[in-house]
């Protein structure tokens, strides 16, 4: 399981998304702010212009959205200290994305000096109003003890108030915690629950877990087949472990009737994703030159399909440029 506890860099495991997370401003402003109008149709430019403007009549919304513009890199080049400088405009404001936003460059160190304690500053004050993503970072802080002192408790709290609200992120993590007991008693039933949840949002680190769980009866009860369809999800998706865990199944006749075309197709897209397995290595060694050519082709088919996309897009992309970009 990858698990919450251990990260090779904090930064990496932080929801840094976009800040439309929670809506950049209210409907009732987007109706009254042209430069929202604009941004949302894909006209940066214009955007950018008309945001100028009503930050100078002390608009906190306008200067979060001139951030997104040049965080995005919308319509301009990319500039995280532009972003940086209107997101921290926005923040003293009173404005919750902007807040929000100006953590996450804190926490990377993108566009201001990389500051751990300001970040966690900033995620608590987001996460007080309720912000699941927010609330998800400032659990991840308590975890590492960057920017706070270590406190399993605490981080506990704030990723149970995240994952109650639907992150899949923190009900993923929050299984990783009964999972091994940490902070919470060892719990593989509500371990195996909080991941289906995760799993059954389309978060595929989770789909691959709750499949093997699935498949070992592991605080669940045993259901290969079913198993076997969270690990083909989270394959489909683009995930290279699934990839090489659905090969491994077609290679063995689990679940899936035996097929080592099948299994060589994905062992291969696996493969270039920089998974490597020695027994679907000499698999593949042994199919005969046609067999070899149709997992190939077959392999090459799945990658064009993803690129004319396939897999999942990404919650929260900002429209394509319009007109003046």
């Amino acid at each position: 399981m990858r698990s919450a506890l251990l990260w090779p860099c904090l930064a990496a495991a932080l929801v840094l998304g976009n800040v439309f997370g929670n809506a950049l401003v209210s409907p009732a402003r987007a109706a009254e702010s042209k430069a929202f109008a604009a941004f949302s149709t894909g006209h940066y430019l214009t955007a950018l212009d008309l945001a100028e403007k009503e930050a100078a009549e002390g608009s906190a919304q306008a200067y979060t959205l001139m951030g997104e513009i040049y965080a995005g890199g919308l319509g301009v080049s990319q500039n995280f200290e532009k972003a940086a400088d209107a997101y921290a405009k926005g923040a003293d404001l009173g404005d919750v994305n902007a807040q929000f936003a100006l953590a996450n460059l804190a926490a990377a160190g993108e566009g201001v000096p990389k500051n751990m304690r300001i970040a966690a500053d900033l995620f608590e004050k987001v996460a007080k109003t309720g912000r699941a993503d927010a609330q998800y970072n400032l659990a991840l802080v308590y975890l590492s003890g960057k920017g706070r002192e270590t406190n399993v408790g605490k981080a506990v709290e704030w990723m149970t108030k995240s994952a109650e609200q639907g992150n899949p992120y923190a009900e993923y993590d929050l299984g990783a915690l009964y999972q091994f007991g940490r902070g919470v008693p060892l719990d593989k039933v509500k371990a195996a629950e909080w991941v289906e949840k995760a799993a059954e949002q389309g978060y595929d680190q989770a789909e691959i877990e709750y499949g093997i769980m699935l498949f070992r009866g592991e605080g669940v009860e045993k259901d290969e087949k079913r198993g076997a369809e969270f690990i083909r999800r989270s394959a489909e998706q683009g995930n290279p472990v699934g990839q090489n865990r659905l090969a491994r199944l077609y290679a063995n006749g689990l679940v899936y009737k035996k097929d080592l075309v099948e299994a060589a197709k994905w062992h291969l897209i696996a493969r270039e994703a920089g998974i490597s397995d020695f027994d679907l290595e000499l698999m593949l060694s042994k199919l005969t030159p046609d067999e070899r050519q149709k997992a190939e082709w077959a392999a090459e088919g799945w990658h064009n399909n993803s690129l004319n996309g396939a897999p999942l897009a990404s919650f929260g992309e900002n429209p394509p440029a319009q007109g003046d970009q």
